[in-house]
C-alpha cells in the first residue's frame, strides 16, 4: 500500500514538473513569437499578452506547489537557530500549522473569488472564461495547505511528544 503511495506521489510530482517546464516553454515561446511579430510585422497574436499574463499566474501558482514539495519556500530561520534541537521540531510544526491554516483561509476565500468570475461570465481571451484561467489559485493554495498538513504529521511522526 505505502509503495501505491509512493508510486503515486512520484507521478503526481513529476506531473507537476511537466506542466511546468511546458508552461514556461510556451511563455518563452509566445514572448519571442510577440517580439518578433511586433518588430517584423507590425502585427502580433491579439490575446497573446492576456495569455501571457496567465500563464504567468499559472506559473507562479505551480512555482509556490513546487517550492513547499518539501519545505524549499522561502522562510525566516533566525529564531530556529537559537532554540535547542529539542524544541525545534514543535516550534517549525507551529510555523508548518501555521502556514497551512494561512494557506487554507487563501483557498477558502479564493474558491468563492472563482464562483463570482464563474457567475460574472467574463471571457478573458477567445472563448476561456476568465474563471479557466485563474482556477489555478484555489488549486495551488489547497495544495500547500495539505502539503504542509501533511509535513506537520510527518514531523511529529519523527518526533513524538
Amino acid at each position: 500500500m505505502l509503495k501505491a503511495l509512493n508510486s503515486a506521489r512520484a507521478a503526481l510530482l513529476k506531473l507537476e514538473d511537466y506542466i511546468l517546464i511546458g508552461m514556461l516553454f510556451t511563455a518563452i515561446v509566445l514572448a519571442i513569437l510577440q517580439i518578433f511579430l511586433r518588430n517584423f510585422f507590425d502585427s502580433g497574436v491579439v490575446w497573446g499578452d492576456v495569455l501571457l499574463r496567465i500563464i504567468v499566474l499559472w506559473i507562479g501558482m505551480f512555482g509556490a506547489m513546487y517550492a513547499s514539495r518539501n519545505n524549499e519556500h522561502l522562510n525566516i530561520e533566525i529564531g530556529l537557530k537559537y532554540l535547542s534541537a529539542k524544541a525545534k521540531p514543535y516550534v517549525q510544526a507551529i510555523v508548518f500549522l501555521f502556514t497551512a491554516l494561512v494557506c487554507g483561509i487563501v483557498a477558502w476565500y479564493s474558491v468563492g473569488f472563482i464562483i463570482i468570475e464563474y457567475q460574472d461570465g467574463a471571457f478573458a481571451f477567445a472563448k476561456v472564461p476568465v474563471w479557466v484561467a485563474e482556477v489555478i489559485i484555489p488549486i495551488a493554495f489547497i495544495n500547500i495547505s495539505l502539503r504542509y498538513l501533511i509535513l506537520t504529521v510527518l514531523l511529529f511522526l519523527k518526533n513524538p511528544l
